[in-house]
C-alpha cells in the first residue's frame, strides 16, 4: 500500500488525473519493483477498484467520466460536450474527446456510462482552453470551435444548440477560425448560421 500511496501522490492531480503502466515502470522501477510486481499490484487494484481502466495500460483513480479524455492526450472535449461543460444549456451529454492521436474511433465505456472519440488533424487541433469543472480543469472547445466541429463531424445540429451558439458565437473569432478549413465546410458553418452566409 505504500507503493499506493506514492502513485497517488505522483500521478493525480486536477491537471492530469491518469496515469500509465509506463509511467510507474520508469518511477516504481527507481526503487526496484520488478515488472511482474508490478503488473500484479495493477491487476490487485483493478480487482478491488482502487484504480479504475480507461483504455489498455492507462488508469485513474477516480470513478468520474469526465477524465477519460487525459487518456487520449492531447485532446479537448467538444461538439455538444462543450456547452455542457460550458453551462451554456442543461442537457446531459456523454464525454466527446477530440484528438489528434491515430487512434481508434468510436463509442467506448467508461463505468456505467459512455463517451466517444473523435480524430482531428493536428492542423485543425486548436480553438480550446482550460475550464475548471468540478475536481478538475478541462480542455474544452470554444463556441466558435464547437460549431465548425459539429458541421466537420457531420452531426445533426439540434435546433437548441444553434440557438445557444449564434448568441455565445464572436463572429471576428469565427472567421479566422474558417480560414484553415475547406470552402465546403465554410459554407455549411455559415449556412447553419442562418443570414451570415458568405
Amino acid at each position: 500500500m505504500k507503493y499506493l500511496e506514492f502513485v497517488k501522490d505522483n500521478f493525480d492531480s486536477p491537471g492530469f488525473p491518469v496515469f500509465r503502466m509506463s509511467d510507474l515502470k520508469t518511477a516504481l522501477g527507481l526503487k526496484g519493483i520488478k515488472p511482474g510486481y508490478l503488473r500484479r499490484m495493477v491487476n490487485y487494484l483493478l480487482h478491488k477498484r482502487r484504480i479504475i481502466r480507461i483504455t489498455k495500460g492507462t488508469y485513474t483513480f477516480h470513478d468520474d467520466i469526465s477524465v477519460v479524455g487525459f487518456a487520449f492526450t492531447p485532446f479537448y472535449y467538444g461538439l455538444e460536450n462543450a456547452l455542457t461543460i460550458r453551462k451554456l444549456w442543461d442537457q446531459n451529454t456523454n464525454p466527446a474527446v477530440i484528438t489528434w492521436r491515430n487512434i481508434r474511433t468510436g463509442q467506448r465505456r467508461f463505468g456505467d456510462g459512455n463517451y466517444s472519440v473523435h480524430r482531428i488533424s493536428k492542423r485543425l487541433f486548436f480553438g480550446y482552453e482550460l475550464i475548471r469543472y468540478y475536481d478538475f480543469w478541462l480542455p474544452v472547445s470554444d463556441c466558435e470551435k464547437t460549431l465548425i466541429d459539429l458541421v466537420y463531424f457531420g452531426h445533426d445540429i439540434d435546433e437548441e444548440v444553434l440557438a445557444v451558439l449564434r448568441k455565445a458565437i464572436d463572429r471576428a473569432k469565427l472567421d479566422e477560425y474558417l480560414k484553415s478549413y475547406g470552402a465546403v465546410t465554410r459554407k455549411a458553418v455559415y449556412s447553419q448560421l442562418h443570414g451570415v452566409q458568405k
